[in-house]
């Protein structure tokens, strides 16, 4: 996450000047731990969070657990894992529901923090989960807070219980009285009641929050917190928790990049566990918040379980089986190419998906120029062809080539490009769903494997040019040679073959029109 990034790369930095000592030294771990310090200081984290965090790092790197470990650099990777899995909360805390129906979220935190939004994600999030929720506007102070809720709730599939029309208007403590008796009457088994919130923490602000409080006894209530504000996220956090109290904590806005450090901070101080996580505008950008596997992100180390539970909801495995027998029997298409790529968007942002695995940091570059509006330029040249066309590459010629790119607003070399690059994957795949070994461009000959295309290096440099005595027509067959054996070349981060810019891919018939003439000569 985008959050933790600076953190992340700070202390993967630190690790990695351990790695070549066979022992440490008690002046290896004081420098490690001032190292330590120093990123979790410049992430925001609270002082005496800090504190008390490198503290029990030094212990125990200085204990024997380190001195008799075979790797020493690594055990301190883990002991510090440990320590983040600790100040983030130890272990995951669920939602409690309520025994007898309806359970009752109330949202409470300062305006700006993404109530209203995460009010949404929620409720979708707890409909997938087979709930019936219902959201209540019980912010009506906030200028179109009711209207920006319904409109979230429409998004989300949810009904909105929404008797007043806000903007000042309104008892909130007797609208949110109201939505229990509405939620029981329409068997809700879940209510979500959206609180105000204030600029700055105040009287006002608390004393209706506690009065809403009172009047529905929520099971639980969720303080919202923007991980992006820093260090008066623990101030912030406090005076609720001696307000009203909460029972768990939301955090919002962590694809943001800003420090990050309210995340490591507010369990820690307020003893109260971080329950959900908001990664992303979409209202499906939204997860429960797993300490270990937020910890493991943060040393890049992975988190790939969350990884598989995304794959395992976009993905139907029915789908899948087909798809790899389709793979194995060389019966892929774009047709089944299209139905993946569309399924693999569900699953969110790929730059994020990408960030979760083992590692992830030494791509941060690739990371970040990564295109994903590249997979909407795929789809839309897939979906400018005809059935036919989509099943059966090889109908493409130069006139439907043309009509493809006119159709999808793209150029028949992006075309081209992705008709080659799709043919490549396939085969690649086919060998794969075989147990073959593919040659992958770029990475060689694998050890153990033949020469792909069974001639010896001499033989490939022996046919390697034209040999013609003609200057012109000699370096025309090699131009012409070259842009037949070059990858159609997607730049770091295309989609597929796309976007590797003008001249990357197969040449167009206009160019294939001039070779001709140059060549007749």
């Amino acid at each position: 996450m985008a959050t933790f990034g600076t953190l992340s790369d700070r202390l993967v930095a630190t690790f990695s000047n351990l790695r070549t000592k066979g022992k440490l030294s008690p002046a290896d771990v004081d420098g490690t731990v001032r190292e330590i310090r120093r990123a979790l200081l410049d992430a925001d984290v609270n002082l005496d969070v800090v504190k008390q965090f490198t503290g029990r790092v030094r212990e125990r790197a200085l204990g024997d657990e380190v001195n008799r470990a075979l790797n020493p650099a690594q055990q301190v990777v883990q002991i510090v894992n440990e320590e983040l899995i600790g100040i983030l909360g130890g272990q995951q805390r669920r939602l409690e529901f309520a025994k007898q129906p309806p359970t009752v979220i109330m949202l409470a935190g300062l305006q700006g923090a993404g109530k209203t939004t995460l009010a949404g994600k929620l409720a979708k999030w707890l409909a997938g989960q087979n709930h019936t929720p219902i959201l209540v506007a019980a912010d009506l102070q906030r200028p179109n807070a009711v209207q920006q809720l319904q409109i979230v709730g429409g998004q989300a599939g949810v009904p909105v219980f929404a008797p007043e029309p806000g903007n000042g208007v309104g008892n909130p403590v007797r609208v949110a009285k109201d939505a229990m008796k509405y939620a029981r009457d329409r068997q809700h088994d879940v209510v979500i009641v959206d609180t105000a919130g204030r600029l700055g923490v105040d009287q006002e602000l608390m004393r209706q929050a506690a009065d809403i409080k009172r009047a529905i006894d929520p099971d639980e209530v969720l303080f919202v917190l923007d991980a992006m504000i820093g260090q008066d996220a623990v101030a912030t956090a406090k005076a609720f928790q001696d307000g009203v109290d909460f029972s768990g904590v939301v955090l919002t806005k962590l694809d943001g990049d800003a420090r990050g450090g309210a995340a490591l901070s507010v369990a820690s101080v307020t003893g109260r566990p971080i329950i959900f996580a908001s990664t992303g505008e979409r209202l499906d950008d939204f997860e429960p918040f797993y300490p270990d596997r937020m910890a493991s992100r943060i040393l890049d180390l992975g988190d790939v379980l969350t990884l598989i539970e995304q794959a395992q909801k976009a993905f139907d495995e029915e789908e899948a089986l087909k798809v790899a027998e389709k793979f194995a029997t060389d019966t892929f298409t774009l047709e089944d190419f299209l139905s993946q790529m569309q399924q693999l968007k569900k699953m969110g942002s790929l730059k994020g998906m990408l960030g979760m695995l083992p590692g992830a940091k030494g791509m941060r570059e690739q990371l970040e120029n990564f295109d994903e509006r590249e997979l909407v330029r795929t789809e839309a040249i897939i979906q400018s062809m005809t059935p036919a066309e989509r099943r059966n590459p090889k109908l493409l010629n130069g006139s439907r080539r043309l009509r493809i790119a006119r159709g999808s607003g793209m150029t028949v070399t992006d075309v081209n490009g992705l008709v080659q690059r799709f043919e490549q994957a396939a085969k690649m795949m086919k060998t794969v769903a075989r147990g073959g070994v593919p040659n992958i461009p770029g990475m060689g000959p694998v050890p153990g494997q033949k020469f792909s295309g069974g001639k010896n290096k001499k033989q490939q440099k022996k046919g390697g040019g034209s040999r013609s005595g003609n200057p012109a027509k000699r370096a025309a067959e090699n131009a012409a040679k070259a842009s037949a054996v070059k990858p159609t070349g997607a730049a770091a981060g295309s989609g597929f073959g796309l976007g590797a810019g003008a001249g990357a891919g197969q040449p167009s018939e206009e160019d294939l029109a001039a070779l001709q003439r140059m060549l007749g000569r």
